[in-house]
């Protein structure tokens, strides 16, 4: 090995560092792309043994009833995992976060600034869901948290919900089975009951979900129509539309399948509902505040609209068996009042297959950013990626470098490389936060906690781990 580096001294890192400085092992065995690697059903840990003296046991919490197939992905590695059934609030987060490397939640649990900052282990979060808008994204980042998510796993989970409101608002089966089970009343109609065949469907973002259910909704022999920011090739017959007025004046049925950011808040309020057909259906399975709720209630009471379906509220309870009443949302039993209105407790995507391959993928994307630094998929982080060590390189570590998106961070960290082998390096950047990956080999055990001091002492290090064999 060459003579010693020269670079300027740095105190030895506190037990806090060293504590999220996790040492562990490059996890997948080569394969022929990123995709494949990603996807690769083998074991993350057989190509490389963890060396004891240098790793922790990784303790992730995991919120909301997530699915048993992801804790047990997580046992199956090794992590420590605590599995609660319910959302934690703010103040609890602060008081057990401190201890964590990483955390599972759903939709319901708030990963605030407040809570990140007490979160001095914290690696890596995942939201076990489509939706990040419950995770401070950007201060996430700012320390070096990458935010992974589920974006697709249960895209046809909410289109067949979708079709099921859309037939049982046609049908107002949802007010006869009420009175019929409830208050044991026969009341046979068929005013104001309509097949679907025929019938124009508003798709409001044709993502994935609003592009399966543009199929499915042809299947039944319904016009397709749809709104978005982009332009976008439409699947069968499907038409888009330039503007939303355009949209809602056409359409029998509008459903809404956009993300909750600061354009869509709101965006169905009392202008837009005036500018629907008489008696059109209104379906929000997207976001909670993407409907102005009390201008909704405004259009059922006068007749305006025939009904709607709400599967999302801007303010939910944390836990099953809660109410969801006037001290949640003080428009709830007006809305409750309301005829032919389904009201479901935010389970597009609760189906049993959709929980299983949310699990599935969001645990795999943890795991895979724990083991071997990988951040294909993270929400708010430079997506980086690394083919893996060969098991037989024994003396080879892999350098994870978060640091400020800044000019000479490079030609830092490669001075502190220079003594070694660098076999394979590749870095990107996002806004203000850069990731860098890079495989050296040959490095003895004695240099391995020099090495994490030099490149923690470079200018702009966020945080950095050193993933050993």
């Amino acid at each position: 090995m060459s003579s010693a580096i020269q670079m300027p001294e740095r105190a030895t890192p506190s037990a806090e560092d060293a504590q999220r400085s996790v040492v562990t092992v490059s996890p997948y065995s080569p394969s022929t792309s990123l995709h494949d690697r990603f996807h690769a059903p083998t074991s993350l840990r057989n190509p490389l043994v963890l060396h004891p003296s240098q790793n922790e046991n990784l303790r992730i919490l995991v919120l909301e009833n997530i699915s048993m197939e992801a804790v047990k992905a997580f046992t199956k590695q090794g992590f420590l995992v605590d599995h609660h059934k319910k959302a934690m609030s703010e103040d609890e987060l602060v008081k057990i976060i401190p201890t964590y490397n990483a955390i599972g939640i759903r939709s319901k649990t708030k990963i605030t600034e407040r809570v990140i900052r007490a979160a001095r282990k914290l690696l890596v979060i995942g939201c076990f869901c489509i939706g990040t808008n419950q995770v401070d994204l950007n201060t996430a980042a700012s320390v070096g948290i990458p935010v992974f998510n589920s974006p697709f796993s249960n895209s046809r989970s909410v289109a067949e919900l979708v079709i099921g409101e859309v037939i049982a608002l046609s049908r107002q089966l949802i007010d006869r089975a009420v009175e019929l089970r409830v208050s044991a009343i026969w009341n046979k109609v068929s005013k104001g009951c309509w097949e679907i065949r025929g019938k124009t469907l508003g798709i409001v973002g044709y993502g994935h979900i609003g592009s399966q259910l543009s199929v499915l909704s042809e299947a039944f022999g319904m016009r397709v129509i749809f709104f978005d920011v982009l332009n976008i090739m439409p699947l069968g017959s499907a038409r888009q539309v330039d503007t939303l007025d355009a949209l809602l004046a056409e359409a029998d049925f509008v459903t809404l399948h956009v993300p909750e950011i600061k354009e869509t808040i709101n965006m169905i309020s009392h202008a837009q509902l005036a500018k629907m057909k008489q008696g059109s259906y209104l379906i929000n399975n997207a976001r909670g505040r993407v409907v102005d709720i009390p201008a909704l209630v405004d259009a059922l009471q006068s007749g305006h609209l025939a009904g709607a379906a709400i599967d999302v509220f801007p303010a939910e309870p944390g836990a099953n068996g809660a109410h969801f009443d006037d001290s949640l949302n003080t428009w709830a039993s007006d809305l409750r009042a309301c005829n032919n209105v389904i009201l479901t407790p935010h389970i597009g995507g609760s189906t049993e297959e959709a929980q299983r391959m949310i699990g599935e993928e969001v645990s795999t994307a943890l795991t895979r950013y724990l083991l071997a630094g990988t951040t294909l998929g993270a929400v708010n982080f430079p997506e980086v990626d690394l083919r893996a060590i060969p098991p037989d390189q024994k003396e080879s570590v892999r350098v994870c470098h978060v640091h400020k998106n800044q000019p000479g961070v490079l030609r830092q960290v490669n001075d502190v490389l220079s003594p070694y082998n660098v076999e394979k390096q590749f870095s990107d950047s996002k806004g203000e936060i850069a990731y860098l990956m890079a495989d050296i080999a040959n490095v003895s055990a004695g240099d391995v906690n020099k090495l994490k001091e030099l490149i923690d002492g470079t200018s702009a290090n966020i945080l950095s781990r050193l993933l050993i064999g």
